[in-house]
């Protein structure tokens, strides 16, 4: 697999949030985002085997617990990272995998939590979701939009809706996006979207999803690397 990097944090974005987890990051993303805050996962990282990524997951967590698969997207190196996920679950445990669904999702393990990211019309990546991933959720994944602004929501809300989401998946996540070149200030002055306005949307049009906040971006600084 091409890794961009291996490190251990707390999960700061899904249901998890708060956890300790061990992160592996994987390269390359055929989706170009405009808030992305991930570009350098785009290209570079280093061959690794599934041994030396197991034998790094085991040094940062003898234990077991938490780990997320993410990028980039990481379905992209679907060959190698199945078996791996598979190695993982295998070994006790208990793993995230973050997507955008525009890859399929059939073939990921059942037992692996998918979280998965529906691009928004701002993102500049609209209608790259895989409807047909729909039917692999299931009731222990996770669904999340990230938005930039009142027609993001309006997709988001309508989505939702149409498709039962709250329904299909164990949440459903609406999350302000970041600026992508954020940093110094550990607060919400860099989200795209005002949290709080996001909030009586929400509240005002009773939609089941629940607001997710980056919670790294508010314990370090936005623009920090490997938290």
């Amino acid at each position: 697999m091409q890794i961009t990097e291996i490190y251990k944090s707390l999960q700061g974005e899904s249901t998890y949030a708060g956890l300790p987890c061990v992160f592996v990051r994987l390269t390359g993303c055929n989706l170009r985002c405009s808030w992305c805050d991930s570009e350098y996962t785009f290209q570079g990282g280093r061959k690794m085997t599934s041994e030396q990524v197991w034998d790094e997951v085991k040094r940062l967590s003898p234990n077991g617990g938490l780990v997320e698969i993410t990028g980039g997207e990481p379905m992209l190196q679907e060959r190698d990272l199945v078996p791996f996920m598979h190695q993982l679950l295998d070994s006790g445990h208990q793993v995230l995998l973050e997507t955008s669904g525009e890859r399929p999702l059939h073939g990921v393990p059942a037992a692996v939590i998918k979280i998965v990211d529906v691009k928004c019309p701002d993102s500049g990546e609209a209608n790259t979701f895989r409807i047909e991933n729909l039917d692999a959720l299931t009731p222990h994944d996770e669904i999340k939009f990230v938005l930039s602004s009142r027609a993001d929501y309006e997709f988001a809300r309508t989505f939702t809706r149409q498709h039962n989401l709250a329904e299909r998946a164990n949440a459903v996540l609406f999350s302000p996006a970041f600026r992508k070149d954020a940093t110094g200030a550990r607060d919400s002055s860099h989200c795209l979207l005002d949290p709080q306005e996001l909030a009586e949307w929400m509240l005002a049009d009773n939609v089941p999803a629940r607001l997710g906040l980056q919670l790294h971006k508010f314990i370090w600084d936005p623009a920090l690397k490997g938290v």
